[in-house]
């Protein structure tokens, strides 16, 4: 795939018009976007409650589609790196984890087959994705796993226990979220991290100014992220092996502070 872009500001007029000029095809279909946000936006003006709208639309066109997938085979490509990447970064079949964001499990079903049965819980803000994942469990077959799904309103996580997952794992959550719903996570994924535990999550890095498109996808700066889990007591590393891999986004992962 093309090299990140790290610099562009993709919400300042002449990005977007030079995108325009460049794939005149695709303004049909972001113009669409924007009129759908902007009437989402009205009726909820709260981040989150506005992002469930925006994932109940794209739900009901395409499940996949809805978590970042163009077509079924980019679905599961996009699945295995996921789970090849934590497979090799110290996953093993008897820990819990903890999946904010699971979607329809892009990559949740492979780590389900993984782990021991009961050892997989998935959170989302989107009950019509979490119907598409219990459609992806029954294709996969994958019901005596016995996977947690938990529609959530916020990343407070107040109902889940203390110390109890060796992994928790975002992907494409923080791409979508601004900094007080990060900060709310971060705020609070230290209580459930088990001792030795770790936090992997992506997002849009950026290295010139921090912004966002249609408050949809938001593009940060690794120190803003790092800085804001130290502030919670937690410490950041960046992962630079990720970006080896065929992914737009970064990766940081997070442990207990020293």
């Amino acid at each position: 795939m093309p090299a990140k872009n790290l610099t562009a500001n993709r919400a300042a007029l002449g990005h977007r018009v030079g995108y325009a000029l460049r794939h005149p095809d695709r303004v049909p279909r972001h113009l669409a976007r924007a009129a759908r946000d902007l009437w989402l936006r009205r009726r909820h003006p709260d981040h989150v409650s506005y992002y469930r709208a925006v994932m109940r639309s794209d739900t009901r066109a395409d499940p996949d589609a809805a978590v970042g997938s163009r077509s079924r085979e980019r679905w599961l490509a996009l699945g295995a790196m996921q789970f090849d990447y934590l497979l090799g970064h110290g996953l093993r079949p008897e820990h819990h984890m903890l999946d904010i964001g699971c979607g329809n499990l892009r990559g949740g079903w492979r780590f389900i087959r993984y782990l021991e049965p009961g050892h997989y819980h998935g959170i989302d803000i989107s009950p019509d994705i979490l119907v598409a994942a219990q459609a992806t469990i029954v294709e996969m077959g994958l019901q005596k796993r016995l996977p947690t799904l938990t529609p959530v309103r916020d990343l407070t996580l107040r109902f889940l226990p203390d110390a109890h997952f060796d992994v928790v794992h975002a992907h494409s959550v923080f791409s979508h979220s601004p900094i007080p719903v990060i900060d709310e996570c971060l705020a609070h994924v230290g209580r459930v991290l088990a001792p030795g535990g770790w936090f992997d999550f992506t997002f849009d890095r950026t290295e010139g100014e921090e912004h966002h498109v249609l408050r949809e996808d938001f593009y940060y700066r690794t120190e803003t992220l790092v800085a804001l889990a130290e502030q919670h007591g937690l410490r950041a590393r960046f992962m630079d092996d990720w970006e080896e891999l065929p992914h737009g986004q970064s990766k940081i992962r997070v442990t207990h502070g020293p």
